[in-house]
């Protein structure tokens, strides 16, 4: 089937490069020529393991093809993907304007029968919209269907989510329409949802703002672990056990962050308001998320002082989960902003997110691994749990430290261990004393 995805961001280009992998003949349309032109090349603009390859075998295969013509991705494609960015506005509601100016090019350039599909994560009630705006501009007696098919790509692990889905969800209002997406979407052999479109918006933003809500709780019985001396590993095992609740995204840390759960949660906010109501449950989880990454900064005063002017402070990972080089909203920015208000000196090192890092905050020092970053540091915060970072050569950090403290804000460390060579370890929701530490650990023999 021919294919059109406008919008070559990361849900975009993830997508088209998958339809093409599965056979269908593919255009991928974006207004930045500099991104076409490197697309062309084999060259993707962020990082997503394996992606790259995949863009340049089915390219030099011909199922992919790159444009920045709106107008020859609707002449193209039988199906049309709107994937462009709906970023939060400062009010806190997602901006369409990207997806109505698209909407329009579409309307004016249809002469034939096509199915456009929200892909981009949208506010409920958008396709009403998007079909008004198609109507308003397309030629008389020209058909078309919208649709809505969220997507659930996690970064870092996009291709697999999109190769072997939990589910798919199709919303329609014509069996026309189904009947093509269905057809689109039958090699994955994967569960199918078909819904109404107003459905199919909602399921996107409750699913992301309840995952948002799984990591807000779980951080803030990270909290009250510390505070009474419980270990939130072992409160969050108890929790995920049970069938009802699950493992997944019980992990405690420093706040959530990315392109989605922020930026959704909020939106979600501010379309329960439109509509009526206050949703103060996803108001807390916000605020929660915020405190989770203030406390950091807490926990380093506690070990440092109140005056950080001049310490040297080192942060290990940027990006906000991973296998992704996003930072968009990621945690290390608020706590490089308090680190600056507080005059604090900024090492940092991430395998892939400084070039995304740098351009926001050049005055951090970027380093070249995590060894050169620890020279010289007062205090280390762990803020991306990058696998490379559990297989650290511990010994010889300590030797490059001025003192010997780590803030774990994922608790990738073994505590007993680290303090068992001379750090003082500070975990999320873990016990602060190593004496309890191996009382429990001689009993569990």
């Amino acid at each position: 089937m021919k294919i059109s995805i406008i919008g070559s961001g990361y849900v975009g280009l993830v997508t088209g490069a998958c339809f093409a992998d599965l056979g269908h003949d593919v255009l991928c349309v974006d207004n930045n020529e500099e991104k076409i032109a490197k697309l062309k090349q084999g060259i993707v603009p962020f990082y997503e393991p394996g992606l790259q390859e995949m863009v340049k075998a089915n390219f030099h295969e011909g199922r992919l093809k790159f444009s920045g013509s709106v107008q020859e991705g609707t002449k193209h494609g039988q199906v049309i993907f709107i994937a462009v960015g709906t970023p939060p506005k400062e009010t806190g509601e997602a901006d369409l304007s990207s997806i109505e100016r698209v909407s329009k090019e579409i309307a004016e350039t249809m002469d034939s029968y096509r199915v456009i599909v929200e892909k981009s994560t949208v506010p409920v009630q958008t396709g009403e919209w998007v079909e008004k705006t198609i109507a308003r501009y397309v030629k008389p007696g020209v058909e078309f269907d919208v649709a809505s098919n969220p997507e659930f790509l996690a970064e870092g692990t996009a291709i697999h989510d999109f190769m072997h889905p939990d589910r798919v969800v199709i919303g329609v209002s014509s069996d026309r329409a189904a009947g093509m997406l269905v057809k689109l979407y039958e090699p994955l052999n994967a569960p199918l949802l078909l819904t109404d479109i107003k459905s199919a918006e909602l399921i996107k933003h409750s699913a992301n703002a309840f995952l948002a809500l799984k990591i807000s709780f779980i951080n803030a019985v990270a909290h009250i672990c510390e505070l009474s001396g419980a270990d939130v590993e072992r409160v969050a095992k108890g929790i995920g056990l049970d069938d009802r609740i699950g493992m997944k995204f019980l992990r405690p840390g420093i706040g959530f962050g990315g392109s989605c759960f922020p930026k959704d949660v909020s939106a979600y906010i501010c379309i329960s308001q439109q509509l009526g109501y206050d949703f103060k449950l996803l108001k807390e989880v916000e605020e929660i998320n915020r405190f989770a990454r203030q406390n950091v900064i807490t926990k380093l005063k506690n070990v440092l002082g109140e005056d950080l002017k001049g310490k040297t402070v080192t942060l290990w990972g940027l990006a906000f989960k991973p296998n992704t080089d996003d930072i968009r909203s990621a945690p290390s920015l608020d706590i490089i902003k308090i680190l600056k208000e507080e005059k604090a000196v900024i090492r940092a090192y991430d395998p892939v997110a400084m070039d995304n890092a740098r351009m926001l905050e050049p005055d951090v020092i970027y380093c070249q691994d995590a060894y050169e970053a620890a020279e010289g540091a007062d205090a280390i915060i762990l803020v991306t749990e990058w696998q490379e970072f559990r297989y650290l050569d511990l010994p010889r950090i300590k030797a490059k430290v001025r003192r010997p403290i780590v803030i774990d804000g994922r608790n990738l460390f073994d505590p007993f261990r680290l303090r068992s060579l001379g750090f003082t370890y500070l975990g999320v929701g873990k016990k602060e004393s190593a004496s309890e530490e191996k009382q429990e650990a001689s009993c569990a023999k």
